[in-house]
């Protein structure tokens, strides 16, 4: 697990973003408890942009950024209480966390308003995550408001409002190399998972004997939770894209996609790998199984530096444009099949999206109207697939075969590093671990 003794990497962060306001004062909460039923809470999860520059995972706490001549960092938690702590858990207070993580200053979180309206003062800018939660909207309009009041003072409030993701949202997509270390971790502990699941499946089970699997190779590892919800996806299910019931018995001679990845130190993984039920494709199954294969192939090479976003989206896309042609699922050549979309019917979705503390992770795809370059640092998901569902114009051997297959890559100097290839992934190689494990 990540060792907090160490907060350098989180130090770093906060003045980076402080370096890129200039001048300023930002403020950004982490994400709120929620209620699941009467007197029980979900599993808490903190807000992303605010661990990411703290590392602090307890809840109603603040982080509080001052650029310009004089530069700070302040943190608002939760204070110390034995009563509660005997409760709910061990909590740092202000003084510990300062100690800890390495804050400037702390404070109570109760006392968050009394100082934020000293703090907002001749600020010039204000900076926080427009839009995000209402609630903080108003609350901090209010207390700019209050500052406003102070004018004859002399004391003047923030005359810009900006939103700090778009500075945190830059910096995030490029991933350092303490973030590159936990994602290659949780990569390890995914590729595990999806291994055994392809040795414990059978026919005749169901999809969440399969989910607990992962659950339990996930959370041995020291990764608690998911990081997303599993889709375990057998037959016919496998062609619905966001399909999470889990519920449904797998039969001999189906397919199983399963796309799970675990969240460890709140970085994500996301893999897919799809594999016969009963350890053996069938000719169809192995023939589509193939050009998903080498569609991914093709997109893993134009995942390097320099190359746009879309490259590798626009690889996957030539060689499955011919290979549904070759199936006989779409006709003419390939670049018609491309220019009218027919391919949509089986491919629907993009090749792939940035990875990171979120699973479908920060960052924009375009700058301006362009693609824009892929960097040294950067992680995405390559996840071609092709789904074909029951038609009069496909051919009855195909139906009902959803293939999905992804990895994680991460862009390097020399290319690219599959953080996830440790994941059984050839026919071959599926096939003999169901075979032999």
């Amino acid at each position: 697990m990540q060792d907090m003794t160490d907060f350098a990497p989180f130090q770093q962060r906060r003045n980076r973003l402080v370096e890129k306001m200039k001048h300023g004062i930002a403020v950004i909460p982490t994400a709120p408890e929620v209620a699941r039923n009467a007197d029980t809470h979900y599993d808490y999860r903190h807000d992303s942009h605010f661990h990411y520059l703290t590392g602090f995972a307890e809840p109603e706490a603040v982080l509080v950024l001052i650029a310009g001549d004089r530069m700070e960092s302040i943190l608002f938690c939760r204070e110390k209480n034995p009563e509660r702590e005997v409760w709910d858990g061990f909590r740092y207070g202000p003084d510990g966390a300062s100690e800890k993580f390495g804050f400037d200053a702390a404070y109570p979180i109760a006392q968050l308003d009394e100082k934020l309206a000293e703090l907002l003062g001749n600020q010039p800018a204000l900076f926080y995550p427009v839009g995000a939660d209402a609630s903080w909207d108003a609350s901090l309009l209010k207390l700019r408001e209050a500052v406003k009041a102070k004018s004859r003072s002399g004391i003047r409030a923030p005359s810009e409002i900006r939103d700090v993701r778009e500075l945190l949202d830059e910096m995030r997509l490029l991933k350092d190399g303490f973030e590159q270390d936990i994602m290659r971790r949780a990569a390890a502990i995914s590729c595990g998972a999806h291994r055994r699941a392809m040795c414990f499946t059978r026919p005749g089970q169901f999809e969440y004997e399969v989910e607990a699997e992962l659950l339990h190779e996930f959370c041995r590892h020291g990764a608690r939770q998911p990081a997303y919800t599993s889709i375990v996806a057998g037959g016919a299910n496998a062609c619905t894209l966001h399909y999470v019931g889990n519920d449904a018995r797998l039969n001999d001679g189906d397919l199983l996609l399963i796309d799970a990845g675990c969240e460890l130190d709140s970085y994500a993984s996301d893999i897919t790998r799809t594999f016969p039920v009963n350890g053996k494709f069938s000719p169809a199954q192995k023939d589509v199984y193939e050009i998903v294969l080498a569609a991914q192939a093709a997109a893993i090479s134009a995942a390097r530096p320099g190359n746009l976003w879309v490259a590798p989206h626009d690889a996957a896309l030539r060689v499955l444009a011919q290979g549904f042609i070759d199936l006989k699922l779409c006709q003419g050549s390939v670049e018609s099949v491309l220019e009218s979309e027919s391919y949509k019917q089986f491919y629907m979705h993009r090749t792939g999206h940035w990875l990171g503390m979120d699973v479908h992770d920060v960052g924009e795809y375009k700058i301006g109207d362009q693609w824009r370059p892929l960097q040294v640092g950067m992680t995405l998901t390559v996840e071609p697939g092709c789904y074909i569902r029951p038609s009069d114009s496909v051919p009855k051997a195909l139906w009902n075969i959803g293939i999905r297959i992804e990895d994680d890559v991460l862009i390097t100097a020399k290319g690219n590093e599959v953080l996830t290839q440790d994941a059984p992934k050839t026919v071959k190689e599926i096939e003999e671990v169901m075979r032999h494990e």
